[in-house]
């Protein structure tokens, strides 16, 4: 396991004003995101993670055991910036459920540098869409863990 964690960050280049498609997954893929209160509170520490302004946030899906996070680095390190939302977002939802220092993420997390070919706007749509592949949802807007700057 340590070995795939490593991996992932393995000859990852970190571009500011580059647009990346990042997926971090629960520690033991724990549906914590079906609790409609900590979903909330991670959804508050992604909009904090904009407003301290190392990215921005073009679209995101917070799924019950897995974020898709569509986000343009500002500043700074793209392993810096996801490393820190995850840290927060942890603490969040320890506090929403009262329970001590819990590791709530896998390590590491995937991403993929978008090319200036690729369609944002078909990409957000994509990453939304989500809850209605997964079953969870007949329409997109029923589903209340997603935004996009472009829907």
């Amino acid at each position: 396991m340590k070995w795939h964690a490593r991996s992932l960050r393995t000859g990852r280049y970190s571009e500011r004003g580059r647009i990346y498609l990042v997926t971090t997954v629960t520690a033991g893929r724990a549906p914590l995101f079906a609790d409609f209160r900590v979903a909330r509170a991670v959804v508050q520490v992604l909009r904090r993670s904009d407003e301290a302004g190392a990215c921005r946030t073009l679209a995101y899906v917070l799924m019950p055991d897995h974020l898709h996070w569509l986000v343009e680095l500002v500043e700074g390190d793209l392993s810096r910036v996801a490393g820190q939302f995850k840290a927060s977002a942890a603490a969040a939802v320890n506090r929403e459920l009262g329970t001590a220092k819990v590791r709530r993420w896998q390590r590491g997390f995937h991403d993929r540098a978008l090319r200036r070919e690729d369609d944002l706007v078909d990409l957000a749509r994509y990453v939304v869409a989500n809850p209605i592949r997964a079953g969870l949802v007949t329409r997109v807007g029923e589903y209340p863990h997603r935004d996009a700057v472009w829907l």
